[in-house]
């Protein structure tokens, strides 16, 4: 008996022995210039003393592959002599310093453009430090910070000033008059990662809204002149399962955000606004890549020309010109089929053809204005992409865009980035 227990112990323990999850002994970091290893050994859930896992090597090429800084990664194991691993992470790192630039026209609007520059890896750490000018009839600029890793692999901080005038339609009892818009202030957000792919953010912001009347129509309720101070809090949660392999994208994106107004001025009630993004990417064959975005979004109806909800050649609609329409809530699809006729080592050329569609709710209206003639808008048109795939976001998109529904106008978009 004491030889048979002897035995079935001994199997027992050398079936725990192979039984062991192999170790890691040792994590490094390849190809990294500019990014800080202290940064990437810090965002990375693999870590040295854990257990080879997979799933968690392959999770974190993705969270690497995420960062502006890196145009692609991928990993490596190789067995030790004390029976532990290495694990080697290779990065290809993008060029950081980017130039940004959104240039567009239609057929009965007048050129804008907005120029500025951008460091996405600010100090080796991923953070992004940024302004840009804006010529749109009048002057306009904007300084931005943000560091979603500032505090730890799960927290950070953005800081934002705005300084953005603009002429703006107002649009009341069928006829509509143009104002010389101001939006002045700043904004401060705390960022954190829930997990791999969900994230929030939360902060508040103060700022100053200025219309003065230029020309066009008049009535005695709408006024002339108006300059009140405001302040919003805003929630933004997003969830992201994406795929990526340089310019192709593959997997679903979800982006909420809902923020509370309020004024200083008693005569302006609060109100409240939300919008969803869903975005979906498909890859298809080698070269093919399908994207679509569903914008619903929804705020207070007030009966007021100025609704927050904008109809906007850079915001949802390519060719319909610039802020033609406003409304106080909003249901806007984007499909386009992108396809890569160069794939070159650095370099693609990228050919795009797109359909844009949307409505909006009038101020004070029903749900029932989704379905009225006057409120549905949609432009198919084409474009192309000249896209650098080692610097971030190198990608210079020319659009062309041209309406098939009542009072259909045409135009050019041009514009750095995917427009969506």
């Amino acid at each position: 008996m004491s030889k048979t227990y002897l035995s079935l112990v001994l199997v027992f323990l050398f079936a725990i022995g192979f039984a062991q999850t192999p170790m890691i002994n040792e994590v490094k970091f390849k190809g990294t210039k500019r990014i800080k290893i202290s940064f990437v050994t810090k965002l990375v859930n693999t870590k040295t003393g854990s257990e080879l896992d997979s799933l968690q090597l392959s999770e974190d090429v993705i969270r690497l592959k995420r960062l502006p800084s890196v145009s692609h990664a991928s990993f490596q194991t190789q067995l030790l002599d004390d029976k532990g691993y290495e694990v080697i992470f290779n990065i290809e790192e993008n060029f950081t310093l980017i130039p940004y630039a959104n240039l567009y026209s239609s057929s009965n609007d007048e050129f804008a453009f907005r120029i500025g520059l951008q460091e996405f890896n600010l100090l080796g750490r991923n953070i992004t430090l940024g302004g840009f000018y804006q010529y749109d009839v009048f002057h306009s600029y904007a300084l931005r910070l943000r560091a979603p890793y500032l505090f730890s692999n799960k927290l950070g901080l953005s800081l934002s000033y705005n300084d953005i005038t603009t002429q703006e339609p107002v649009f009341f009892s069928n006829t509509s008059a143009e104002y010389r818009y101001r939006n002045n202030g700043f904004e401060i957000m705390g960022l954190y990662e829930l997990n791999f792919k969900n994230r929030v953010e939360l902060g508040f912001s103060l700022f100053t809204e200025d219309y003065q009347y230029l020309f066009g129509a008049t009535q005695p309720d709408v006024p002339q002149v108006l300059n009140v101070d405001k302040h919003l809090f805003k929630f933004i949660y997003s969830y992201e399962d994406i795929e990526y392999h340089y310019q192709y994208l593959d997997g679903f994106r979800s982006t909420l955000n809902f923020q509370y107004v309020q004024s200083s001025d008693e005569n302006l009630i609060d109100f409240l606004i939300g919008f969803n993004d869903f975005v979906y990417y498909k890859r298809i064959g080698q070269k093919g890549n399908w994207a679509n975005r569903l914008r619903l979004g929804l705020a207070s109806n007030v009966a007021t020309p100025f609704a927050p909800f904008t109809v906007d050649n850079n915001l949802n609609i390519r060719g319909v010109g610039n802020r033609i329409d406003r409304g106080t809530a909003a249901i806007v699809f984007n499909t386009e089929y992108r396809y890569s006729l160069i794939d070159k080592d650095w370099f693609v050329l990228q050919s795009n053809l797109f359909i844009d569609g949307g409505s909006w709710r009038n101020p004070g209206g029903n749900l029932s204005d989704f379905g009225d003639k006057e409120n549905i808008r949609i432009y198919p048109g084409i474009g192309i992409r000249f896209i650098h795939k080692r610097i971030f976001n190198a990608v210079f998109r020319i659009d062309y865009g041209h309406g098939i529904t009542k009072n259909a106008s045409r135009g050019f978009v041009f514009g750095i980035g995917q427009y969506f």
